[in-house]
């Protein structure tokens, strides 16, 4: 045994590690953030555990059941949705959460509750468990102010309000992207110790991409910026070369892909869906606040993505995300159509 390279494998940057270096730049923090956050992460390597397992188990047929938002249910979103659900109760430190199968929010106990909200999404992109595409968690974690009178009005804040957010997507490797409000972080699992490790410091997206990221089969159904946009990527004007078109169809491998390589994750309003299909509150805020915070944007044809203010917990939200320069463009192809109407 080469016991040198052993010693080198300890000094690593652990996400635990990684989130008390955090906490010691607050003083005044009494570590329940971090706690909160070891159980996230815990479910994430629980989750990655059955993902990797599914077809073994036979947890991928359908659980029989339709969830809210009409989608069939696989044994996989259900056993997902468990296993946050009691890490985030359990954790002491939640005392409402928001999760995408779940019709209302679920209130903590009064003796289980902490300050934080945590909303999820616990298996995005799950009828792509079938095909072995990458499928991810997303959460994001707001305060609560008064934990003890917590109402539903607590919850629907704008994502500007957001303390943290993250992923975690389980493909070829499992992978979990972080961000307290100081930066992106990238963690990827290493099974021999079962410990994330930082592997991807300081994310920033490139300025301009060369990769757009959209259902081109709704195209007939778009706006008329939309359409342009996509137009334009195929068919620069200014005699650069088109971009590449690049859609998994999965939320979290689309906008890891983007996060890191630069370009557009799109998916607009449409005739079908006039207000969007994306869930503002555990997939369009998470996925804006960590683009916001590698340096990219996030746009909803009509605002600024974390400036929305949701009505109701599963509502849904146009949303264009992705490098600077290429937001800015589509932003200004809704301004030229607004001037004009």
């Amino acid at each position: 045994m080469d016991h040198a390279a052993e010693a080198q494998r300890t000094d690593l940057m652990t996400i635990t590690r990684h989130v008390l270096n955090e906490q010691s730049r607050h003083p005044e923090s009494r570590g329940d953030f971090t706690i909160l956050l070891s159980h996230i992460v815990l479910g994430c390597k629980f989750v990655a555990s059955a993902v990797n397992k599914a077809g073994l188990a036979k947890l991928i047929g359908l659980a029989g059941e339709t969830n809210l938002q009409g989608e069939e249910q696989k044994k996989l979103d259900v056993l997902s949705n468990e296993v946050f659900v009691k890490a985030l109760v359990s954790s002491g430190r939640t005392c409402v959460l928001v999760s995408e199968e779940n019709e209302e929010a679920i209130f903590v106990d009064a003796s289980l509750r902490g300050k934080y909200c945590v909303c999820f999404d616990p298996l995005d992109g799950s009828s792509n468990i079938d095909c072995g595409v990458s499928i991810g968690t997303i959460f994001g974690i707001y305060m609560i102010k008064d934990k003890d009178n917590v109402t539903l009005d607590d919850v629907l804040q704008p994502g500007t309000n957001m303390l943290a957010a993250g992923y975690c997507m389980y493909g070829s490797s499992c992978t979990l992207v972080l961000s307290t409000g100081n930066g992106v972080n990238g963690f990827t699992l290493d099974p021999s110790l079962g410990e994330f490790i930082l592997t991807h410091p300081n994310i920033k997206i490139p300025k301009k991409g060369k990769i757009y990221s959209v259902n081109e089969g709704n195209a007939k159904n778009w706006d008329a910026p939309t359409a342009k946009f996509v137009e334009k990527c195929k068919f620069p004007l200014d005699g650069l070369s088109p971009k590449s078109l690049r859609y998994i169809g999965s939320m979290v491998a689309d906008v890891h892909r983007t996060l890191l390589y630069g370009g557009v994750f799109l998916y607009p309003a449409d005739k079908k869906s006039p207000n969007g299909k994306l869930r503002v509150l555990y997939e369009v805020f998470p996925m804006s606040f960590l683009m916001e915070q590698a340096g990219g944007q996030a746009f909803t044809g009509k605002q600024r993505a974390l400036e929305l203010v949701p009505s109701k917990i599963h509502d849904r939200s146009p949303i264009f995300l992705g490098s600077s320069d290429d937001v800015e463009e589509i932003k200004s192809l809704y301004a030229s159509q607004s001037s004009i109407a």
